[in-house]
């Protein structure tokens, strides 16, 4: 049974295997601390990855809010307003959860968060067709869906920096 608070529910056994196992299987997720092994998903033709090192010199956390916000209204103005997205958070509670009806003002917050703290944290839309992906290890993020990086992708290398890499390609440095 699907218990639902404000819009956003905890996915249940059956949904959680199911969104988990098709995950791995369209991404090729390979979890993993080990630096050779990175990327840890096989990045979409239609992505952009950053470093999120840029936010460890944020003290007041200026920057990283920025890039939530950023990541979460991208997210929302792609997806229509009665849909949801999964929030995904690596071997724990995972939810489903309605965009539109979250983080403003008088609501609840996002599930999770687009920075990944301490673990993989995965934003997707129902239909895999867009989202993110945070790698705590590399320390980054990979956005995908060509609406969403139209959406935010300039505003995001604003704030992080110019991107490692495009469709899993690595880019020369600046």
């Amino acid at each position: 049974m699907r218990v639902e608070y404000e819009g956003v529910s905890e996915l249940t056994e059956a949904e959680y295997r199911n969104v988990w196992d098709r995950f791995y299987a369209e991404f090729a997720f390979r979890p993993s601390v080990n630096p050779a092994e990175w990327p840890a998903i096989k990045e979409p033709s239609d992505s952009v990855t950053w470093s999120l090192a840029s936010l460890d010199e944020d003290p007041h956390y200026t920057r990283l809010d920025r890039f939530v916000a950023l990541v979460e209204q991208g997210l929302t103005a792609c997806v229509e307003p009665e849909a949801r997205l999964f929030a995904l958070d690596w071997q724990h509670i995972s939810y489903s959860f309605a965009p539109h009806r979250v983080g403003g003002q008088g609501q609840r917050p996002w599930p999770l968060s687009t920075y990944p703290d301490g673990d993989y944290y995965i934003y997707l839309s129902a239909d895999f067709r867009l989202g993110s992906f945070g790698h705590p290890w590399e320390s980054t993020v990979c956005l995908f869906g060509r609406e969403l990086l139209n959406a935010v992708a300039n505003d995001i290398d604003d704030v992080l920096g110019p991107p490692l890499r495009r469709a899993g390609r690595r880019l020369p440095a600046p």
